[in-house]
């Protein structure tokens, strides 16, 4: 069976009845059987694929026009997003065995549809991480060379759709964990602007941060996702009321022609190419980019944005500072682990939080609880507010005059697996580039740029304003049609 690369070729040969989705399902449950050393789900739904599978195929042949429109679309989910009577423990010890009891809106929309969601993958516990080595159920490996990290949190969807065992796969994005591992796997990851996509479902971090996000092989697929999952929802307060576009018709008719029926304006970060810390490969990469986008007529200049340095901070404590209080329900009282010889009440909590976090949440909730005690709130968390403020003001001046913001995905390409577990401040800075987005709110994309010296693929990142996807989403079809990958 071919690779596909986009629902619509799989939709196309199921008509002309070429194959059945009980053969794609087969052949998807074979590459995770393949690639089983990679370590990429926590829980593989085989029966019920089949299940559904064998329903489409009924369909085809005896009421085709009641098919939904993602027929034929096999996704993998983050182990962070509620499916109904399906475990979901955020790859933690704390949430072992726990099933969730309502589906995330994003599922329910997605099953509505027609979709076949295959199993849950494996990530950084409570999506906590860069590289998907602080999960409770061990980490995943990057498929382009198994010593390497996948990029977290998402990691475990990221190699899901790299290795081919699914056609897309759902993560979620706080500080970037869509984008990275999309750079580090060489897939496409989009991050939505916050609130487009219903958390409703979806295991908080960071409440003001977190947004639902989408890994495929092509940009038709990302908007088709997109549409059926955006939109407002009566269980999310968060979620946009804003009408969705239909991003895929859009992506049909303008995608490829962007770049002869109009020019884009693009911005690109001075500081953020000539970081110290981004690998040489990458900077070139990025600056031939550039060459040929300005020969294909848009306008591309660099600008200055002196915060750079103080994002990264500033999204600690803030992040931290709100997992802090939303890990606090994970008691080991009401759901989830709890401890087997506890001496008081007192020590219920103590021992079963000690037993169910792992050495990374711990670490983060300490932080968060320090930056919001009484002592420290304003010289911590209120500061980290207001340059959250600035960054955002900063941000949206710039899209005042320019489409989008391009940098890359992150400093360079995957590391060794252990190799930053000790140095945990290296690992926060692989986000530099990517936390942008998630403090403004803004949506961005990473698409694979090219493949360096040492094998591994990295990314490049575009940025837009608040709920401008379609236009991100064309001219990220316009890139991959006609200049990427390097």
């Amino acid at each position: 069976m071919p690779r596909f690369s986009s629902l619509s070729q799989i939709q196309t040969d199921l008509r002309q009845a070429k194959l059945t989705c009980t053969e794609v399902v087969e052949y998807y449950l074979n590459q995770i059987d393949q690639h089983a050393d990679l370590n990429i789900y926590v829980e593989v739904f085989s029966a019920e694929a089949r299940e559904k599978a064998a329903a489409t195929d009924q369909l085809l042949q005896q009421s085709p026009d009641q098919l939904g429109r993602l027929f034929g679309l096999v996704i993998s989910i983050k182990d962070v997003i509620c499916y109904k009577d399906h475990q979901v423990t955020a790859a933690s010890k704390i949430l072992n065995g726990f099933k969730a009891l309502f589906s995330a809106t994003c599922v329910e929309r997605l099953l509505a549809e027609g979709a076949i969601i295959i199993g849950r993958t494996n990530c950084d516990e409570f999506a906590m991480g860069s590289t998907n080595e602080s999960s409770f159920y061990g980490p995943t490996r990057n498929a382009t060379d198994k010593n390497k990290v996948p990029g977290g949190s998402s990691g475990g969807s990221a190699v899901a759709v790299q290795a081919d065992t699914c056609l897309a796969s759902l993560g979620s994005d706080t500080g970037g964990s869509v984008r990275q591992p999309a750079s580090f796997c060489g897939v496409i990851g989009m991050k939505p602007t916050y609130g487009r996509i219903s958390r409703h479902g979806l295991l908080a971090y960071g409440s003001s941060f977190d947004q639902i996000g989408i890994l495929a092989h092509s940009i038709e697929d990302t908007a088709l996702l997109l549409e059926y999952m955006a939109g407002p929802d009566a269980f999310d307060a968060s979620a946009s009321q804003q009408p969705v576009p239909v991003y895929s018709e859009f992506i049909r008719r303008k995608g490829g022609k962007q770049s002869s029926e109009k020019q884009a304006k693009i911005a690109y970060l001075g500081t953020a190419l000539n970081h110290p810390s981004l690998d040489e490969e990458v900077r070139n990469k990025s600056f031939e980019l550039i060459d040929q986008l300005k020969d294909q007529g848009h306008q591309v200049d660099e600008i200055d944005f002196d915060l750079l340095e103080y994002i990264i901070p500033a999204y600690y404590v803030l992040t931290t500072a709100e997992a802090s209080s939303n890990l606090s329900r994970y008691d080991g009282i009401r759901f989830g682990h709890r401890s087997e010889a506890p001496g008081s009440l007192l020590e219920t909590y103590k021992k079963s939080r000690t037993e169910g976090f792992g050495r990374e949440v711990k670490r983060r909730i300490m932080l968060g609880t320090f930056v919001l005690s009484a002592g420290y709130y304003d010289a911590y968390y209120s500061k980290a507010q207001k340059v959250r403020r600035l960054i955002q003001d900063k941000t949206f001046d710039i899209f005042k005059n320019y489409d989008f913001i391009m940098m890359p995905a992150a400093p360079g390409t995957a590391w060794e697996l252990g190799s930053q577990m000790d140095d945990p401040v290296a690992m926060y800075l692989a986000d530099i580039f990517t936390v942008q987005a998630n403090m403004t709110g803004t949506p961005a994309v990473s698409l694979p740029l090219s493949i360096h010296s040492n094998g591994l693929p990295f990314g490049i990142q575009l940025m837009a304003n608040k709920f401008e996807e379609d236009k991100l989403l064309a001219f990220s079809d316009t890139l991959m049609k006609n200049l990427l990958p390097l």
